[in-house]
């Protein structure tokens, strides 16, 4: 056992789901052509959800939870990857169905990593991890659409991972944000991120009409459910709504006047499936728009055996912010 490393496992036994840090030897891992010594993951909601053993996260057994990680290349059968390479990886079914980024080492398929860009550490990158990915795609997508500078953009579920780096990404392109929360108490901390107003999430929470007043050029929606769809009844003519999440719920009660009488668009922003060549513009784009100063701004540091008591927070809202998870220090 002298090569073996820590990794959190979830194995079913007796037919209830049980998690557990244990260690493993590479042996343990998943087949692939690239591994992986592990420095940091992150931890997203949907890790939350999967720890807790909700909503069928996890389809195999046993399994290294973590939908992300970055590190740097241990050993490589591609001609795409170096020993040494500085490498991130999120999405492609990775800590769902493939052991994932819970461990001090990871091996996975080389089309799945992407190699980071020179300005940034392996620390940045899983402060932007998942979520920051999934707010960059939003912003394009946005963007794609036509909007424009010092636009009028909501962003729903602020106070998380989506919708902080949004926020940031946002005015830092120059618009005017709204941030939607449900924690009033933390105003101060939406304003540092670049929010231009606060706005209580129980404005949005019950039905609406099916058209509202046009309050916004755009918007960024990690929650779903009746919050999208007033958001949707509450967008100018011509203007969209990136859609990323279903943390309030994965129906859409509205009608289809946003979108025949105002011509707002919904698009769906999928971070799992995305290609190679749009992540990696993606990640040069984080590179660009983060540095240092922001990552210290939205991030909080933890380890291994913190993970089933964050797993309980976050489902609880009671996570702000990035979260991300040291496993080893970086080479």
């Amino acid at each position: 056992m002298t090569d073996a490393f820590r990794a959190l496992v979830a194995r079913q036994v007796d037919g209830s789901q049980k998690v557990g840090i244990e260690r493993l030897q590479e042996e343990d891992l998943p087949p692939g052509d690239v591994t992986v010594d592990v420095e940091y993951s992150s931890f997203n909601y949907k890790d939350g959800l999967a720890l807790q053993g909700r909503s069928r996260i996890l389809r195999r057994f046993p399994i290294v939870p973590g939908i992300d990680f970055a590190g740097t290349v241990r050993q490589s059968a591609s001609d795409a990857f170096e020993v040494g390479d500085r490498v991130v990886l999120t999405g492609w079914g990775v800590g769902e169905g493939w052991s994932g980024g819970f461990a001090e080492r990871a091996r996975v398929k080389s089309e799945w990593l992407v190699k980071l860009p020179v300005s940034m550490t392996t620390r940045q990158a899983m402060g932007i991890g998942t979520a920051g990915l999934t707010s960059m795609l939003c912003v394009m997508a946005l963007e794609q659409h036509g909007l424009e500078t010092g636009a009028k953009i909501l962003v729903s579920g602020a106070g998380g991972g989506v919708g902080s780096i949004a926020i940031r990404l946002l005015a830092k392109r120059g618009h005017e944000v709204t941030a939607l929360t449900g924690r009033l108490s933390g105003e101060t901390y939406l304003r540092t991120l670049g929010a231009a107003h606060v706005m209580a999430r129980s404005q949005y929470q019950e039905p609406g009409k099916p058209l509202a007043a046009e309050r916004w050029d755009g918007a960024v929606d990690s929650v779903g459910g009746t919050i999208l769809a007033n958001i949707l009844a509450s967008v100018r003519y011509g203007g969209a709504v990136a859609a990323c999440g279903l943390a309030g719920g994965s129906d859409l009660p509205t009608t289809v006047f946003p979108f025949i009488l105002r011509n707002v668009a919904l698009l769906g922003v999928d971070s799992v499936q995305c290609p190679k060549p749009v992540r990696e513009k993606a990640w040069q784009e984080l590179a660009q728009a983060l540095g240092n100063e922001d990552a210290g701004a939205l991030v909080s540091e933890a380890s291994l055996d913190d993970l089933i008591s964050l797993s309980e927070r976050i489902l609880a809202g009671r996570i702000r912010g990035r979260t991300i998870v040291r496993l080893q220090a970086p080479q």
